[in-house]
């Protein structure tokens, strides 16, 4: 281990550096702007696909599902049957869904709380203004295929479903890649029929994006598509955006930590490699007051990083951005989290709860040492779609606003109309804009013959 500005722990895996060096400030900088790293190449490449599904619809997506998904996928297949669903379901053992149906509960519970109700205001005489809530009539819900399909990304269809489904959307679907044996896991069918999704298309990645976007002869277009993938299905999401409702540009995963001296550098370190081994891209970093608690994370972070299956994947991620960075004082660490805006902040001091003010800027934050970030992926309740690379600072976790539109109420009479009519008459004149002007005085000239 490199030691900056003499901090560290000889032969561990993470570096240490103290705020306020250039050292440090060079770290920071790598780490946040890091964002959605890709070449004018891929942008032309996913360019290419979304416009080659837009002119061929179903012929593109059996190309592209069969040189990158499985073989011999027809359009036909895209659609999962009633006896794939039926089948799932038989397959899944009970602890499995004791585990779905606490996360579908709770997340669904937390999610119910979101709901925004449409309002009518009268405090104006003879005026009526006001706010109409409607969900969106359609959305998409994209689900990866990790690892080819074998390990199930069964979060990510509550997280995506039960927010789309709580606002009202009447037609959700799902999108998803194929493993290459045509199928798809059992247990991401077993999720979907959980809550509520019948409509499941074996697609994948930036072609996916684009069917929902501009429909095919087997996929209907969407109003909103929600979901994280890779390069390619963000890209896709990017560009589309506009054409159709995208819920965010999530990029990389990321993890924060605030410690003060009371805190245990084992859970520290099995927090940070939590998200280190999602993406060779993903960030780590603790912020702390404590030197014994930098070496000492330093030291288990090397030790916990020897039994994980992602081993060499949370060691890049740590390589490239992950940091200890100690500074002089609690209140200093929050400063720099504020800066970070990390999707996930966790807080492991003596009174969280009393600190938790000074958090501006944060996807989702976890109190104390028994929240570990795990429990927000999958059963706390609040939605693990969070804005990542600094988006929080003015971005919010998916939720039901996500798939709901807000459309405003707007009504004169014709004496409320008179007492107004001057004022907009002079804004519009003001702007040159006649003819809004004149839509008001006809109406004018008309009150004064009648």
């Amino acid at each position: 281990m490199r030691i900056w500005e003499n901090l560290g722990t000889p032969g561990a895996m993470m570096n240490i550096y103290r705020h306020g060096t250039q050292k440090a400030e060079t770290r920071i900088r790598r780490i946040i702007n890091r964002g959605l790293d890709y070449t004018q190449q891929h942008y032309r490449q996913v360019s290419a696909i979304i416009k080659d599904v837009q002119k061929n619809g179903d012929a593109a997506l059996e190309k592209y599902s069969n040189r990158f998904d499985a073989p011999r996928q027809k359009a036909s297949r895209f659609l999962v049957t009633k006896k794939e669903m039926d089948t799932a379901i038989k397959t899944a053992d009970r602890g499995f869904m004791r585990a779905l149906n606490r996360a579908v509960r709770q997340v669904e519970s937390f999610h119910r709380r979101q709901i925004e109700q449409s309002w009518i205001s009268t405090e104006r005489p003879g005026v009526v203004v006001g706010q109409q809530v409607t969900p969106v009539d359609s959305a998409g819900i994209y689900v990866p295929g990790a690892k080819g399909g074998e390990t199930p990304l069964v979060s990510t269809v509550l997280m995506g479903a039960i927010p789309a489904k709580t606002a009202g959307v009447e037609r959700v679907v799902m999108v998803t890649p194929p493993r290459k044996d045509g199928s798809v896991n059992p247990r991401l069918l077993v999720a979907a029929k959980k809550v509520g999704i019948n409509e499941i298309y074996k697609v994948g990645s930036a072609w996916a994006i684009a069917a929902l976007a501009y429909g095919t002869q087997t996929i209907p277009r969407v109003d909103m598509i929600a979901g994280p993938g890779n390069l390619y299905v963000a890209l896709a999401k990017q560009i589309l955006s506009g054409t159709v409702g995208i819920d965010m540009m999530a990029g990389p995963s990321e993890i924060m930590i605030i410690a003060d001296s009371t805190a245990n550098p084992r859970y520290i370190a099995a927090d940070l490699l939590s998200q280190a081994e999602h993406d060779a891209l993903s960030s780590a970093v603790l912020v702390t007051d404590s030197e014994t608690i930098a070496q000492n994370t330093a030291t288990e972070v090397t030790s916990q990083l020897a039994a994980l299956t992602r081993q060499n994947t949370a060691e890049q991620a740590l390589a490239a951005y992950g940091a200890i960075i100690v500074v002089d004082a609690l209140k200093t660490a929050f400063t720099v989290a504020n800066r970070f805006a990390p999707e996930h902040l966790e807080l492991h001091v003596a009174e969280p709860f009393e600190w938790l003010g000074a958090v501006r800027n944060a996807g989702a934050v976890f109190l104390g040492d028994h929240t570990p970030e795990p429990v927000g992926d999958y059963v706390a309740g609040p939605n693990h779609t969070l804005p990542t690379a600094g988006c929080a600072r003015f971005a919010s976790a998916l939720s039901t606003t996500h798939f709901m539109k807000k459309t405003s109420i707007v009504h004169y009479s014709k004496d409320a109309f008179k007492t107004e009519a001057a004022d907009v008459i002079k804004i519009a004149e003001t702007e040159g804009l006649t003819a809004h002007a004149n839509a008001i005085k006809v109406r004018m000239a008309s009150q004064k013959t009648q």
